[in-house]
Protein backbone atom coordinates (compact mmCIF):
# COMPACT_ATOMS: atom_id res chain seq x y z
CA UNK A 1 0.00 0.00 0.00
CA UNK A 2 1.66 3.41 -0.46
CA UNK A 3 -0.07 7.10 -0.80
CA UNK A 4 0.31 8.94 -3.87
CA UNK A 5 2.16 11.76 -4.24
CA UNK A 6 0.40 15.20 -3.82
CA UNK A 7 0.29 17.61 -6.84
CA UNK A 8 -0.77 21.14 -6.94
CA UNK A 9 -4.26 22.00 -6.94
CA UNK A 10 -4.81 23.17 -10.18
CA UNK A 11 -2.37 20.45 -11.65
CA UNK A 12 -4.65 19.26 -14.34
CA UNK A 13 -7.34 22.38 -14.21
CA UNK A 14 -5.17 24.12 -15.88
CA UNK A 15 -5.23 21.84 -18.88
CA UNK A 16 -7.64 22.26 -21.36
CA UNK A 17 -9.57 18.90 -22.39
CA UNK A 18 -8.53 17.69 -25.99
CA UNK A 19 -11.94 15.24 -25.66
CA UNK A 20 -14.36 17.87 -25.72
CA UNK A 21 -15.75 16.70 -28.93
CA UNK A 22 -15.81 13.16 -28.06
CA UNK A 23 -17.92 11.13 -30.02
CA UNK A 24 -20.76 8.64 -27.98
CA UNK A 25 -21.46 5.07 -29.56
CA UNK A 26 -22.45 1.91 -28.67
CA UNK A 27 -19.92 -0.74 -29.37
CA UNK A 28 -17.68 -3.79 -27.87
CA UNK A 29 -14.95 -2.26 -25.31
CA UNK A 30 -12.72 -5.36 -23.63
CA UNK A 31 -11.08 -5.45 -20.54
CA UNK A 32 -7.72 -3.26 -21.16
CA UNK A 33 -9.51 -0.94 -22.96
CA UNK A 34 -12.46 -0.59 -20.63
CA UNK A 35 -9.70 0.05 -17.63
CA UNK A 36 -7.41 2.75 -19.94
CA UNK A 37 -10.47 4.87 -20.45
CA UNK A 38 -11.91 4.91 -16.97
CA UNK A 39 -8.26 5.45 -15.63
CA UNK A 40 -7.54 8.71 -17.79
CA UNK A 41 -11.77 9.90 -17.74
CA UNK A 42 -11.07 10.46 -14.08
CA UNK A 43 -8.04 11.74 -14.39
CA UNK A 44 -9.05 14.50 -16.24
CA UNK A 45 -12.38 14.70 -14.55
CA UNK A 46 -11.44 14.36 -10.77
CA UNK A 47 -11.37 17.89 -10.10
CA UNK A 48 -14.71 18.99 -11.36
CA UNK A 49 -16.34 15.90 -10.03
CA UNK A 50 -15.32 16.90 -6.79
CA UNK A 51 -16.21 20.69 -7.02
CA UNK A 52 -19.56 19.39 -8.72
CA UNK A 53 -20.50 16.95 -5.86
CA UNK A 54 -18.06 16.81 -3.28
CA UNK A 55 -20.54 19.12 -0.67
CA UNK A 56 -23.04 16.75 -0.78
CA UNK A 57 -20.89 13.67 -0.88
CA UNK A 58 -18.90 15.62 2.72
CA UNK A 59 -15.92 14.73 3.29
CA UNK A 60 -16.46 11.80 5.63
CA UNK A 61 -19.97 11.04 4.41
CA UNK A 62 -20.63 7.45 2.71
CA UNK A 63 -23.60 7.94 0.51
CA UNK A 64 -24.72 5.20 -1.57
CA UNK A 65 -25.90 7.44 -4.33
CA UNK A 66 -27.53 10.09 -5.74
CA UNK A 67 -30.56 9.47 -4.12
CA UNK A 68 -28.10 10.55 -0.34
CA UNK A 69 -29.04 6.95 0.76
CA UNK A 70 -26.55 7.52 4.27
CA UNK A 71 -25.09 4.14 5.13
CA UNK A 72 -25.42 5.78 8.91
CA UNK A 73 -28.65 5.25 8.19
CA UNK A 74 -29.38 1.88 5.64
CA UNK A 75 -26.58 0.12 7.84
CA UNK A 76 -26.10 -2.41 4.63
CA UNK A 77 -22.36 -3.50 5.85
CA UNK A 78 -23.91 -3.90 9.52
CA UNK A 79 -24.42 -1.66 12.30
CA UNK A 80 -22.25 0.50 12.79
CA UNK A 81 -21.20 -0.33 16.13
CA UNK A 82 -20.05 -3.82 14.60
CA UNK A 83 -17.47 -1.66 12.43
CA UNK A 84 -15.12 -1.54 14.94
CA UNK A 85 -11.58 -2.84 14.02
CA UNK A 86 -13.08 -3.96 11.03
CA UNK A 87 -10.51 -4.65 7.90
CA UNK A 88 -12.69 -2.59 5.00
CA UNK A 89 -11.32 -2.26 1.32
CA UNK A 90 -13.43 0.76 -0.26
CA UNK A 91 -13.35 -0.35 -4.39
CA UNK A 92 -13.39 2.55 -6.25
CA UNK A 93 -13.42 4.94 -3.20
CA UNK A 94 -12.56 8.33 -4.92
CA UNK A 95 -11.58 11.24 -2.80
CA UNK A 96 -12.34 8.63 -0.15
CA UNK A 97 -15.16 10.28 1.44
CA UNK A 98 -16.62 6.63 2.25
CA UNK A 99 -13.45 5.32 3.85
CA UNK A 100 -13.72 8.33 6.27
CA UNK A 101 -16.89 7.55 7.72
CA UNK A 102 -15.81 3.86 8.36
CA UNK A 103 -12.62 4.43 10.16
CA UNK A 104 -14.94 7.32 12.48
CA UNK A 105 -16.80 3.84 13.39
CA UNK A 106 -13.69 2.78 14.28
CA UNK A 107 -12.76 0.36 11.03
CA UNK A 108 -9.96 -0.10 9.53
CA UNK A 109 -9.97 0.66 6.03
CA UNK A 110 -8.34 0.44 3.00
CA UNK A 111 -9.30 3.15 -0.35
CA UNK A 112 -8.48 1.70 -3.59
CA UNK A 113 -9.05 3.63 -6.97
CA UNK A 114 -7.82 3.75 -10.03
CA UNK A 115 -7.65 7.45 -10.60
CA UNK A 116 -4.64 9.00 -9.29
CA UNK A 117 -5.75 12.19 -9.61
CA UNK A 118 -8.60 11.21 -7.36
CA UNK A 119 -6.26 9.67 -4.73
CA UNK A 120 -4.81 13.16 -4.71
CA UNK A 121 -7.97 14.76 -3.65
CA UNK A 122 -8.21 11.83 -0.84
CA UNK A 123 -4.71 13.29 0.35
CA UNK A 124 -5.68 16.54 -0.17
CA UNK A 125 -8.26 15.84 2.04
CA UNK A 126 -6.80 13.99 4.66
CA UNK A 127 -6.94 12.14 8.07
CA UNK A 128 -4.61 9.18 6.77
CA UNK A 129 -6.41 6.73 5.25
CA UNK A 130 -4.48 4.57 3.06
CA UNK A 131 -4.60 4.70 -0.38
CA UNK A 132 -4.40 2.16 -3.21
CA UNK A 133 -3.83 3.07 -6.65
CA UNK A 134 -4.79 -0.17 -8.42
CA UNK A 135 -7.58 -2.08 -11.03
CA UNK A 136 -10.60 -3.82 -9.02
CA UNK A 137 -9.71 -7.08 -11.62
CA UNK A 138 -6.39 -7.35 -10.05
CA UNK A 139 -6.50 -6.36 -6.61
CA UNK A 140 -2.67 -6.31 -4.97
CA UNK A 141 -3.91 -7.65 -1.77
CA UNK A 142 -3.33 -11.42 -0.51
CA UNK A 143 -5.94 -14.10 0.13
CA UNK A 144 -8.13 -13.52 3.31
CA UNK A 145 -7.27 -9.70 3.86
CA UNK A 146 -10.62 -8.12 4.77
CA UNK A 147 -13.75 -8.42 6.72
CA UNK A 148 -15.71 -6.28 4.14
CA UNK A 149 -15.81 -4.36 0.99
CA UNK A 150 -17.78 -1.76 -0.30
CA UNK A 151 -18.41 0.27 -3.32
CA UNK A 152 -20.62 3.08 -4.04
CA UNK A 153 -20.85 3.86 -8.13
CA UNK A 154 -17.10 2.55 -8.04
CA UNK A 155 -15.34 0.56 -10.63
CA UNK A 156 -18.35 -1.76 -11.34
CA UNK A 157 -20.53 -0.10 -13.80
CA UNK A 158 -17.49 0.29 -15.49
CA UNK A 159 -15.63 -2.64 -16.42
CA UNK A 160 -15.75 -5.34 -18.53
CA UNK A 161 -15.46 -8.12 -16.97
CA UNK A 162 -18.00 -7.77 -13.56
CA UNK A 163 -17.22 -11.80 -12.72
CA UNK A 164 -13.63 -10.83 -12.48
CA UNK A 165 -14.22 -8.23 -10.17
CA UNK A 166 -16.72 -10.35 -7.96
CA UNK A 167 -14.06 -13.13 -7.68
CA UNK A 168 -11.34 -11.08 -6.85
CA UNK A 169 -13.48 -9.12 -4.13
CA UNK A 170 -14.43 -13.00 -3.12
CA UNK A 171 -10.28 -14.12 -2.90
CA UNK A 172 -9.32 -10.55 -0.54
CA UNK A 173 -12.05 -11.17 1.93
CA UNK A 174 -12.53 -13.41 5.26
CA UNK A 175 -14.94 -16.67 5.30
CA UNK A 176 -18.33 -14.99 5.61
CA UNK A 177 -16.89 -11.49 4.44
CA UNK A 178 -19.44 -9.02 3.75
CA UNK A 179 -19.42 -7.15 0.10
CA UNK A 180 -21.93 -3.96 -0.99
CA UNK A 181 -21.73 -1.99 -4.00
CA UNK A 182 -24.01 0.23 -5.69
CA UNK A 183 -24.42 0.76 -9.45
CA UNK A 184 -27.21 2.45 -11.83
CA UNK A 185 -30.42 0.60 -11.54
CA UNK A 186 -30.37 -1.20 -14.83
CA UNK A 187 -33.50 -0.33 -15.50
CA UNK A 188 -32.18 3.43 -16.23
CA UNK A 189 -30.34 1.82 -19.84
CA UNK A 190 -33.58 1.67 -21.41
CA UNK A 191 -34.23 5.56 -20.46
CA UNK A 192 -32.26 8.77 -22.08
CA UNK A 193 -29.58 10.44 -19.04
CA UNK A 194 -31.62 13.45 -18.63
CA UNK A 195 -33.18 14.82 -15.78
CA UNK A 196 -36.28 16.47 -17.08
CA UNK A 197 -39.59 14.69 -18.88
CA UNK A 198 -37.44 13.80 -21.67
CA UNK A 199 -35.62 11.65 -19.91
CA UNK A 200 -39.31 9.54 -19.00
CA UNK A 201 -39.48 7.86 -22.49
CA UNK A 202 -38.18 4.68 -23.54
CA UNK A 203 -35.35 5.02 -26.24
CA UNK A 204 -33.26 2.24 -26.39
CA UNK A 205 -33.77 -1.78 -25.29
CA UNK A 206 -33.34 -2.68 -21.98
CA UNK A 207 -31.84 -6.21 -23.31
CA UNK A 208 -29.00 -4.48 -25.29
CA UNK A 209 -25.67 -5.21 -23.44
CA UNK A 210 -23.65 -3.18 -26.13
CA UNK A 211 -21.23 -0.80 -23.85
CA UNK A 212 -21.92 2.89 -24.01
CA UNK A 213 -18.32 4.31 -25.24
CA UNK A 214 -17.59 7.70 -25.79
CA UNK A 215 -14.38 8.41 -28.03
CA UNK A 216 -11.72 10.36 -29.87
CA UNK A 217 -10.94 11.06 -33.54
CA UNK A 218 -8.83 7.96 -33.67
CA UNK A 219 -11.39 5.75 -32.68
CA UNK A 220 -9.74 5.07 -29.07
CA UNK A 221 -12.36 4.76 -26.20
CA UNK A 222 -12.30 7.90 -23.57
CA UNK A 223 -15.28 6.58 -21.80
CA UNK A 224 -16.49 3.30 -21.19
CA UNK A 225 -19.94 2.05 -19.35
CA UNK A 226 -20.92 -1.46 -19.30
CA UNK A 227 -24.81 -2.33 -19.00
CA UNK A 228 -25.92 -5.98 -17.28
CA UNK A 229 -29.82 -6.51 -16.95
CA UNK A 230 -30.69 -7.01 -13.48
CA UNK A 231 -30.63 -10.62 -13.60
CA UNK A 232 -27.14 -10.27 -15.15
CA UNK A 233 -25.98 -8.57 -12.00
CA UNK A 234 -27.67 -10.99 -9.84
CA UNK A 235 -25.86 -14.12 -11.93
CA UNK A 236 -22.55 -12.46 -11.47
CA UNK A 237 -22.58 -12.11 -7.49
CA UNK A 238 -23.40 -15.63 -7.97
CA UNK A 239 -21.00 -16.94 -9.96
CA UNK A 240 -18.07 -15.04 -8.49
CA UNK A 241 -18.67 -16.75 -5.20
CA UNK A 242 -21.13 -14.22 -3.46
CA UNK A 243 -24.89 -15.25 -1.98
CA UNK A 244 -27.05 -12.38 -2.46
CA UNK A 245 -28.41 -11.10 0.74
CA UNK A 246 -30.30 -8.11 -0.04
CA UNK A 247 -31.25 -6.06 -3.04
CA UNK A 248 -31.96 -2.50 -2.37
CA UNK A 249 -33.40 0.27 -4.75
CA UNK A 250 -33.33 3.24 -2.74
CA UNK A 251 -36.36 5.85 -3.08
CA UNK A 252 -35.95 9.33 -3.86
CA UNK A 253 -36.89 11.11 -0.59
CA UNK A 254 -38.90 14.50 -0.29
CA UNK A 255 -35.55 16.65 1.16
CA UNK A 256 -33.03 15.99 -1.66
CA UNK A 257 -33.82 18.45 -4.47
CA UNK A 258 -30.68 18.50 -6.62
CA UNK A 259 -29.91 16.76 -10.30
CA UNK A 260 -27.03 15.09 -10.62
CA UNK A 261 -26.55 13.72 -14.25
CA UNK A 262 -29.93 12.14 -15.51
CA UNK A 263 -30.92 11.92 -11.73
CA UNK A 264 -33.14 14.07 -9.85
CA UNK A 265 -36.78 13.83 -7.93
CA UNK A 266 -39.04 14.01 -11.14
CA UNK A 267 -37.52 10.66 -11.99
CA UNK A 268 -36.56 9.18 -8.73
CA UNK A 269 -40.15 9.76 -8.14
CA UNK A 270 -40.88 7.46 -10.64
CA UNK A 271 -38.32 5.02 -11.62
CA UNK A 272 -35.83 3.62 -9.62
CA UNK A 273 -32.18 4.99 -10.18
CA UNK A 274 -29.37 3.10 -7.85
CA UNK A 275 -29.40 -0.60 -7.50
CA UNK A 276 -27.33 -1.77 -4.08
CA UNK A 277 -26.62 -5.67 -3.67
CA UNK A 278 -25.65 -6.75 -0.56
CA UNK A 279 -23.79 -10.02 -0.62
CA UNK A 280 -21.50 -12.47 1.65
CA UNK A 281 -18.85 -14.60 0.24
CA UNK A 282 -20.25 -17.97 0.00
Amino acid sequence: MNQEDDAPEDAYAADPDPLDDAEATRRDAGEAESSRASRSWWDRNADEYQSEHGAFLGDDRFVWGPEGLDEADAALLGPAASLKDKEVLEIGAGAAQCSRWLAAQGARPVALDLSHRQLQHALRIGDGIPLVEADAGRLPFRDGSFDLACSAYGAVPFVADPVGVMREVRRVLRPGGRWVFSVTHPLRWAFPDEPGPEGLTVSASYFDRTPYVEQDEQGRAVYVEHHRTLGDRVRDVVAGGFRLLDLVEPEWPEWNSQEWGGWSPLRGNLIPGTAIFVCERA
